[in-house]
């Protein structure tokens, strides 16, 4: 008799260490509600954010950073992909529309590129550009590549409102959305933001590359990655109230795309967050930090 295999993982659907697998799933979100040749574009800004990652877009330097890279950005995307299509199956006769979902995805696929150095900047270990920094970077980039490549002012001006929530000190209520559906993008880009970060598989030891870009930029103060790890517990609350209050519980969509899609009765992204942060309270010292995290990334 087969071993019967005791819990799913996300990364058992799907091949996270790869971008390209993660896009393609992305697709196939995509292509259950929308026309398969509306994604086509999609895919070639994707590869432009290949291209900026990997140091091969003019201006740019390749992604320093350990925490926010290339694979944060492909498993933020899915994860929103998965919140669409759980809200379109839960609500077929008012689906999201075309066109604001597609400038979703390209707010997405660029929002976190205000971490990159330009070429000018000076080499270092991680990034230059903090939180506080980044979210005006990332919509100076938005703005200009969108315009370069023909959209319209109102376009461009809706891919900004959603990619302004994953700003890490925005409000909502500061940010000027046209309508309902603009605004629920936004909360869901905040969500996807969350939800991706802290269900990757190697979360808590990008957390100690995240301690060291903060050192680095003189912010950490606390002494050891090991005192950034146990803040991560009082991040979660935190994370746990914005879900509910600011976000509308725009995450519970997920489960109605997993029970879909893979007849899967429970929401992943918080089974396997409510794991890790099992995982993380059971490490009591700094010795048991170097011990247990030991994944590779």
């Amino acid at each position: 008799m087969k071993n019967e295999i005791k819990e799913i993982r996300l990364d058992m659907l799907v091949n996270h260490n790869s971008p390209y697998a993660i896009f393609e799933e992305v697709k196939n979100n995509f292509i259950h509600h929308y026309p398969v040749k509306e994604f086509i574009p999609l895919r070639a800004i994707f590869n432009d954010l290949i291209d900026l990652m990997e140091g091969r877009y003019p201006g740019y330097q390749r992604c320093a950073s350990r925490f926010h890279d290339l694979q944060h950005i492909s498993e933020t995307l899915l994860a929103f992909s998965r919140l669409i299509d759980g809200y379109n199956i839960k609500n077929p006769s008012k689906k999201f529309s075309l066109k604001k979902v597609k400038l979703a995805l390209i707010a997405i696929i660029f929002h976190d590129v205000g971490y990159l150095k330009k070429i000018e900047d000076e080499k270092k270990f991680t990034t230059k550009y903090d939180v506080s920094t980044q979210i005006e970077r990332s919509i100076e980039f938005l703005s200009k590549y969108m315009e370069e490549r023909g959209f319209s002012y109102y376009e461009i001006e809706t891919a900004k409102n959603i990619l302004k929530t994953s700003g890490a000190d925005t409000e909502l209520s500061e940010i000027e959305f046209k309508d309902g559906e603009e605004k629920l993008l936004g909360m869901m880009l905040a969500t996807s933001d969350y939800l991706a970060q802290m269900s990757s598989r190697p979360y808590l030891e990008k957390l100690i590359y995240l301690y060291f870009e903060f050192e680095e930029g003189g912010k950490e103060k606390s002494g050891t990655e090991f005192n950034l790890l146990k803040k991560t517990l009082e991040f979660y609350k935190v994370i746990n109230d914005l879900f509910e209050k600011e976000y509308d519980g725009v995450y519970k969509f997920a489960k109605y795309h997993f029970q879909k899609r893979y007849g899967i009765d429970e929401n992943l992204y918080i089974k396997t967050i409510e794991r890790t942060i099992k995982y993380l309270e059971a490490i009591k010292s700094y010795k048991e930090v170097k011990k247990k995290l030991r994944r590779r990334i």
